[in-house]
C-alpha cells in the first residue's frame, strides 16, 4: 500500500515538475529567439565591445555589452567578498554565542532584511550609503594610495563598481547567512563534544566546524552570487551608470540589469537595440543558471555526506 501511495503521489505532483520544467526552456527560447537578429548583425562582438551608439539611422546603430558583463561580474565579486566573512561570523554568534532570548530575534532580522524589497536598499544606498563611502572611504584612499591601480579613480560623486559591491554584500548577506547557519547548526552535537573533549579551545573547536561545513559555505556564496548578479534596481541607483571598463573601484560603471532596465523603455524606437537587451538578458539568465546549479550541486553533495 504505501508503494502505491508513493506512486499516486509521484502522478500528482509529476505535472507541477513538467510545467516548470516547460517554463524553464520557454524563457530560455524566447530570450534566444529575441537575441538573433543582434547575434546575425554583431555576431559574438555583442559580447565584447564596448560602445553603445544609439542612432535613429540603423546604420549608425552600434552596441556592445562588454562594460556591462564586466560591471556585473566585478561588482558581484566585491559583494560577495564583503559578504562572506560577515556571514559566516553573523551565522557562527547566532548559533554558538547569542543568548537563547536574542538568538530567534536575530534570525527574524536576517530573515526579514533577506525578504526586504531592493528598492529600500537602493534609495537607502543612494542618499546614505554612497555619501557615507565616498567621505570617509573612497577619498582617503585616493588622497593616499592612487598610486595602486584599483585606488586610482578620483571619486568625483561616489557611485561606482565599489559603492554598487558594498550594498550587493550587504544584500547578499542574510541570504548567505541563513544558508551557512543551517548547515553550522545541523553539525552533530557529538562532534563539538569531541573537539572540546580533546583540550581545543573554542576558537579552534569552531575553526574545525566550519571545516566541516566547507561545502555549505561555498554553495551558499555560489547561490548569492548569482543572486547578485541578477539585481536590477538598487545596483541601477548607486553604480553611476557609465559605459566604462576600469579595474578601479572608484570608477562608474554598469550592470546588465541595470542597463536593461534603463534602456528598454526606450529600445523601441532604435531598430538594432532591443535584440541586444535581450542578448544581454541571455547572457544573464546564462550566468546566473550556471552560478546556481553549481551551488545547488555542492550543497547535495554536502548534505549527502551527512547523512552517510
Amino acid at each position: 500500500m504505501k508503494i502505491k501511495r508513493l506512486d499516486m503521489f509521484q502522478i500528482i505532483t509529476l505535472p507541477a515538475v513538467i510545467f516548470v520544467f516547460l517554463l524553464f526552456i520557454l524563457m530560455l527560447s524566447v530570450y534566444f529567439y529575441n537575441a538573433l537578429p543582434a547575434f546575425f548583425r554583431e555576431g559574438l562582438d555583442v559580447y565584447f565591445k564596448n560602445t553603445w551608439q544609439a542612432s535613429e539611422i540603423p546604420s549608425k546603430e552600434y552596441y556592445g555589452l562588454a562594460a556591462a558583463i564586466w560591471g556585473t561580474v566585478y561588482s558581484s565579486i566585491i559583494g560577495v567578498l564583503i559578504a562572506l566573512p560577515i556571514s559566516v561570523a553573523y551565522s557562527i554568534f547566532v548559533i554558538d554565542y547569542a543568548p537563547k532570548k536574542l538568538k530567534n530575534i536575530f534570525i527574524i532580522i536576517s530573515d526579514m532584511m533577506a525578504g526586504l524589497p531592493t528598492i529600500i536598499y537602493g534609495i537607502w544606498g543612494a542618499f546614505i550609503l554612497v555619501p557615507f563611502l565616498q567621505k570617509y572611504i573612497m577619498i582617503p584612499l585616493y588622497k593616499n594610495l592612487s598610486f595602486i591601480p584599483i585606488f586610482s579613480y578620483p571619486p568625483t560623486t561616489g557611485y561606482s563598481y565599489f559603492s554598487a559591491g558594498v550594498l550587493l554584500g550587504i544584500m547578499i548577506t542574510p541570504f548567505a547567512s541563513a544558508i551557512i547557519r543551517e548547515a553550522y547548526q545541523m553539525v552533530p552535537f557529538t562532534y563539538r563534544e569531541a573537539a572540546i573533549s580533546l583540550g581545543l579551545t573554542r576558537y579552534e573547536a569552531t575553526k574545525i566546524l566550519l571545516g566541516y561545513i566547507k561545502p555549505a559555505i561555498v554553495s551558499g556564496m555560489i547561490l548569492a552570487f548569482g543572486r547578485a548578479v541578477g539585481e536590477t534596481v538598487a545596483v541601477s541607483l548607486v553604480i553611476g551608470n557609465s559605459f566604462n571598463m576600469s579595474v578601479s573601484l572608484f570608477a562608474p560603471g554598469y550592470t546588465i540589469s541595470s542597463l536593461i532596465a534603463n534602456q528598454f523603455g526606450n529600445a523601441y524606437i532604435y531598430r538594432h537595440m532591443l535584440p541586444v537587451l535581450y542578448a544581454g538578458g541571455l547572457a544573464l539568465f546564462i550566468i546566473g543558471l550556471i552560478v546556481n546549479v553549481i551551488g545547488i550541486y555542492l550543497l547535495m553533495r554536502w548534505q549527502k555526506n551527512v547523512r552517510i
